[in-house]
């Protein structure tokens, strides 16, 4: 499961991800993170389903962090895409990628959903729904 997890200026400088993994012990996972004096904002992914998924969410939450779920997952529609490749060196994860047969392949557990890929496609060939 993959998390975005907002940090208001009242929390942001407090231990709050370090004390939600020694609490329930589930490994986080950074995969992006955007962090300053007044705000913050990580994208994370989770190996916890059930109860303890729920937990996490909970102590995050009753923290003062705001968390929505990552559901949604980019779409390629291959009828307009050239495999130019625009959409790969912007992707800070490198969930985009050349295939063997030099079309684009998207690794959906990668993927942060930044849509920096979507902005990125000349011929808007990417979309998120």
């Amino acid at each position: 499961m993959r998390l975005r997890l907002i940090y208001s200026p009242k929390v942001v400088e407090k231990p709050i991800l370090a004390t939600v993994i020694l609490k329930t012990g589930v490994p986080l996972n950074i995969l992006e993170a955007k962090v300053d004096a007044q705000r913050g904002e990580l994208v994370v992914s989770i190996p916890a389903e059930g109860e303890r998924l729920q937990r996490v969410i909970s102590l995050f939450q009753d923290s003062g962090v705001e968390v929505q779920l990552l559901t949604e997952t980019l779409q390629i529609d291959l009828e307009k895409c050239i495999s130019c490749g625009a959409c790969i060196s912007p992707c800070p994860t490198g969930a985009l990628r050349f295939g063997p047969d030099w079309t684009i392949d998207f690794v959906e557990e990668k993927c942060v959903t930044c849509k920096v890929c979507v902005k990125a496609c000349p011929v808007k060939a990417i979309s998120i729904p």
